[in-house]
């Protein structure tokens, strides 16, 4: 705190004589004695020197000093004076932590409490209940996890008391439940808490349960399938792609959702250990690069991941032929998409190279290596992990008999 500025005599002067006429130039000494009256020159002198003393504070401190005043004004049912006090602190901490930190998000949810608690007040409430969503949602992905839980489950509570007392529409409590229950999911899976994400999944789709938000409850299925991945339970991870895949396909079986879906689940099938998900697999495969294909085009990233992990899959399931045809028609909308001297495309022709050596291919394979020697070479340099291991088989490729005798003869 700074310290007191010094007001002029003339100046308190004038303030107390403007509020107790004649009192300072009375000449009755009794008068001037009077108890109830020096009472009253007291508290003006004191009401002074405390606004004076304010105005030094620096607006730190004057957050601090709103704050615990709105406190003490809510236990002494002083309720105009709370809900000044605590409009003040809306306003300090914009000032002081700017539009998008937590500390906003608190303070318009603790003015709407006193707006609807208080005074009854229900759209004011729900303006700064809106206010304080808005914050939240913007701060539940970027702040500590502790405090950005704490906040959630203050919103819910304040969310109970308005719809408790009709101070909300039921879309409007629809809409904030969801981004509560969205945002708690991904501050406990942050904290590696997954049961705790799982119930706040499940506490969205009962809202949803009699709210048409097909994609909305597709994405909680989505988050539930991801949680249950990290926790190592695939069988549970695909029981929730498949809840959501069945409603893509049954809403919008061509749009990039379902396709995102169906990519999902091939990629976790392949994952699981049981044998007979192998065709599953495949099939969604199949489904995704078609959805992709029709959406977005053969040349998009999204379409040619899809592809190379579809790739992976006809290596694993003893296709090679069919995994190498596809990875070589993929090199014209690679080279476009990503450059011809990309890590992408250097990444194909080692694919298709390995492939070729495993089929005694030595030829086709040497030459295939060594385009891709070249791109590493430029990218990565000669010293790196990647560029030495295909030198390493570039070289021992050379030393085979059929790779050799057409070098000498190219030398010769």
């Amino acid at each position: 705190m700074g310290n007191l500025q010094i007001v002029p005599w003339r100046t308190v002067r004038y303030k107390v004589e403007a509020e107790f006429p004649g009192i300072m130039g009375s000449t009755n000494r009794a008068e001037d004695e009077s108890p109830s009256r020096s009472s009253d020159v007291l508290s003006v002198l004191q009401a002074e020197y405390a606004k004076n003393e304010l105005l030094m504070m620096s607006p730190e401190e004057k957050l601090k000093f709103f704050d615990g005043r709105a406190q003490a004004h809510e236990d002494n049912r002083e309720v105009d004076s709370c809900i000044q006090d605590l409009v003040r602190c809306v306003a300090l901490t914009r000032l002081i932590y700017g539009k998008d930190h937590l500390k906003l998000a608190q303070a318009h949810a603790r003015l709407a409490k006193a707006y609807f608690q208080f005074k009854g007040w229900g759209p004011q409430a729900q303006e700064h209940c809106a206010l304080a969503r808005e914050v939240l949602h913007f701060y539940s992905s970027i702040s500590p996890v502790e405090e950005a839980e704490s906040s959630f489950l203050e919103a819910e509570q304040i969310l109970l008391a308005l719809q408790q007392h009709n101070g909300i529409t039921q879309e409007e409590k629809i809409k904030t439940e969801l981004e509560i229950s969205t945002g708690l999911c991904r501050v406990y899976k942050r904290q590696k808490r997954p049961d705790k994400a799982l119930n706040q999944c499940e506490k969205s789709l009962q809202v949803l349960k009699d709210f048409d938000r097909p994609e909305k409850t597709c994405s909680v299925y989505r988050d539930m399938a991801a949680i249950e991945q990290d926790k190592g339970d695939l069988q549970r991870a695909i029981e929730h792609l498949s809840k959501a895949h069945a409603i893509a396909m049954s809403h919008n079986p061509e749009e990039l959702e379902g396709a995102q879906i169906s990519h999902s689940l091939a990629l976790i099938l392949c994952g699981a250990a049981q044998a007979p998900h192998s065709d599953s697999a495949g099939h969604y495969f199949e489904q995704c690069l078609s959805a992709y294909k029709n959406c977005l085009g053969q040349e998009d990233p999204a379409f040619l991941t899809a592809q190379d992990d579809f790739c992976r899959f006809l290596l694993l399931s003893d296709q090679q032929e069919r995994c190498v045809e596809i990875q070589k028609d993929s090199l014209a909308s690679k080279s476009s998409t990503f450059g011809e001297l990309s890590a992408e495309v250097a990444d194909t022709l080692q694919l298709i190279g390995s492939v070729e050596m495993t089929k005694g291919k030595m030829k086709q394979a040497h030459r295939t290596m060594t385009k891709c020697l070249e791109i590493q070479s430029l990218l990565y340099g000669p010293q790196h992990k990647k560029t030495k291991a295909t030198q390493k088989a570039v070289d021992m490729l050379a030393r085979s008999p059929e790779v050799a005798e057409g070098l000498q003869r190219q030398g010769g």
